[in-house]
């Protein structure tokens, strides 16, 4: 079985569900300009992404590799702070130092152990899996990092206020496991399934990927909010 190609015209098609919801922002006065930013970036980073994941997969060279995921974790640990307005630099390297031990531990666990790549740099399977756990790390950190400011501003105690945002950050984490094989076939699944795979496997890959990002977002939001404390007692102070 072969995944279908789709055309350019039927590509086209799916955003007639986007643009009613812009017209329903514009009619409410709400950030059109933004959303539309948003989408329009979308299309140009994943038409951009897929000639330049074409160029890895053929070069099969480990340092470029390396490299994307480096740009990945860099961009990630930005990322995860974008809502923050002050200290953003003096958290980014905290950020970046839990994204890379959460998320990196347990890439190479899954890579080497787990799958067993050979060659172990798979551009394949690496860089899909790398952005999956990266992201997931990030949005738990940002998530974790805005409710810990709300917290101490409110005057809550930073042990308290620590213990709420980590909880916060890992409500989409368990939502998914509760709804994973009953509300929704995430999208390692559902692409396998797609491409002939039995379902049998594809469910095996994704019992992995479930306890990837369930591990990574744990462990990076941890390393961060332990490392950067010293920042977020300053700021209770």
């Amino acid at each position: 079985m072969t995944i279908q190609a789709i055309p350019t015209l039927n590509l086209a098609l799916a955003f007639m569900p986007v643009f009613a919801v812009i017209i329903l922002l514009y009619r409410w006065s709400l950030e059109a300009n933004n959303a539309i930013y948003a989408v329009v970036r979308m299309l140009v980073q994943l038409l951009l992404v897929g000639y330049v994941l074409a160029a890895i997969f053929q070069a099969q060279s480990a340092w470029v590799v390396m490299l994307v995921l480096l740009v990945m974790v860099v961009s990630a640990s930005w990322i995860a702070l974008g809502s923050i307005k002050i200290h953003r630099m003096k958290l980014y390297r905290h950020a970046l130092i839990g994204i890379v031990l959460g998320g990196g531990v347990t890439l190479v666990l899954v890579t080497q152990s787990v799958i067993a790549l050979s060659p172990w740099f798979e551009p394949h399977y690496m860089i899909p899996l790398a952005g999956m756990i990266f992201a997931n790390a990030m949005n738990s950190i940002s998530l974790a990092t805005e409710r810990l400011y709300a917290e101490i501003e409110r005057g809550v105690a930073y042990e308290k206020a620590r213990s709420i945002a980590f909880q916060a950050a890992f409500i989409p984490v368990v939502n998914s496991l509760f709804a994973v094989g009953l509300v929704s076939l995430p999208g390692m699944m559902t692409g396998q399934i797609l491409s002939g795979v039995s379902p049998i496997v594809a469910a095996h890959y994704q019992i992995v990927v479930m306890c990837m990002i369930f591990g990574s977002a744990g462990l990076s939001t941890a390393y961060f909010l332990a490392f950067a404390k010293p920042v977020f007692v300053q700021i209770e102070a």
